[in-house]
């Protein structure tokens, strides 16, 4: 009995511990994503973009994130290997109204994509997909 209860005692530490390392499984849903994104802009942001323009400005966001090495291609079972990485407001908000323009986006007040983009962090923190706010450097 005492062996049995030793090999499942460490059977039992040992996965606890390669789970530890493994990054959290956050599911993003593109659908989801918009519908908790036009939830959250303000009316006024609603009323200019369109349900199609506002899931091609969240593909485009999450092909920025990629780009910045934030959204890698496997991450099932990968050990956490977090670098730090600034995320600058300007810097995503220039991308996304390049991007924009190059597939046909008409964005009429650039302040449409800083809302869109605040609402989508939001549906990553409800999803578990960010960690913290790093601070001032």
């Amino acid at each position: 009995m005492i062996v049995v209860f030793a090999i499942a005692a460490v059977s039992i530490g040992r996965e606890a511990r390669r789970l530890d390392a493994v990054a959290p499984r956050a599911v993003y849903m593109l659908d989801e994503a918009v519908e908790f994104v036009a939830d959250r802009i303000p009316e006024q942001t609603q009323a200019r973009l369109t349900p199609d323009e506002l899931r091609s400005i969240l593909v485009l966001h999450m092909r920025w994130l990629h780009s910045q090495g934030l959204q890698p291609d496997a991450v099932v079972d990968r050990p956490q290997d977090i670098d730090l990485v600034i995320v600058g407001e300007d810097t995503l908000a220039g991308y996304i109204l390049g991007a924009a323009d190059e597939v046909g986006i008409e964005l009429l007040d650039d302040v449409d994509v800083v809302h869109v983009v605040d609402a989508h962090l939001a549906y990553f923190s409800a999803i578990g997909a960010v960690g913290p706010e790093a601070t001032s450097l």
